[in-house]
């Protein structure tokens, strides 16, 4: 079974060069790319820079992706609304919880938890998914990936259970999965990529990594023109393959495969 996967931080839907709000531009570059499914960040709600749209909803209904979670991380000082992270999907999503990720004093962080069943082979299979926005310093982030790797259910799950990973990992050098996520059984999903900022990408900030029975046949960050307006990120693409035999070996504990 392949399916194909997406990861932005969409600022909000605002501009990166223009600072306007246009979700259209949005909605236009994910559809262009008809990913299976969506991890976003910086996903506005109920806030009045953004029209007070829910914009899990607003940019869901627009891709036909009927399948939705949002968690909200930051609520706004002063002004109504909250922005989080959020995951569209072709397939129903179950199970969704947000995992803490923050460290006092910074600011409020979460990887958003779902997992959804894909047939592969006439067979249905379980495939986890993170979406995760880490902090803007190094001592954080590190904590964050320790905290997401011992959490639930991750730490619990089969070294085969198909796992995907993804979002904006405020990653400046490009070595936190080698340095994190590959010694737990983590692949990149192709080479690393700059995302940041979108007009002239300079920073490997946005990370895909995958885990279990996943193999990666190709990634690419967008260079079509309007996403380099759509936001100040630049998305990243993956397009995967679920299979029912071992893509690798993995340090994970062994329970029960799902």
């Amino acid at each position: 079974m392949r399916l194909r996967v997406m990861t932005w931080n969409i600022h909000k839907g605002i501009g990166g060069i223009d600072r306007r709000y246009r979700p259209e531009r949005i909605v236009d570059v994910v559809a262009h790319y008809r990913p299976d499914i969506v991890f976003l960040q910086e996903v506005d709600d109920g806030a009045r820079r953004s029209d007070f749209h829910r914009q899990v909803d607003v940019l869901g209904d627009a891709l036909g992706l009927r399948h939705r979670c949002f968690a909200a991380n930051v609520r706004l000082l002063l002004r109504p609304g909250q922005y989080g992270n959020a995951i569209l999907s072709r397939w129903p999503l179950y199970d969704a919880a947000n995992v803490d990720l923050t460290v006092p004093p910074k600011k409020r962080r979460g990887a958003l938890y779902a997992r959804c069943r894909v047939r592969v082979d006439r067979r249905v299979r379980t495939l986890a998914l993170y979406n995760l926005h880490l902090g803007l310093a190094a001592y954080e982030r590190r904590r964050q990936l320790l905290r997401f790797l011992a959490s639930h259910p991750f730490a619990q799950l089969h070294h085969r259970t198909p796992v995907l990973v993804g979002g904006d990992f405020n990653d400046l050098y490009g070595t936190l999965g080698r340095r994190f996520l590959e010694p737990n059984g983590f692949r990149r999903a192709g080479a690393v990529v700059h995302t940041y900022p979108a007009v002239l990408p300079v920073r490997p900030l946005d990370g895909l990594y995958m885990r279990g029975d996943l193999v990666c046949h190709h990634s690419f960050s967008s260079r079509l023109g309007l996403t380099r307006e759509a936001s100040d990120h630049l998305p990243l693409v993956a397009d995967v393959e679920m299979r029912w035999a071992p893509a690798a070996p993995s340090l994970s504990r062994p329970v029960a495969a799902v």
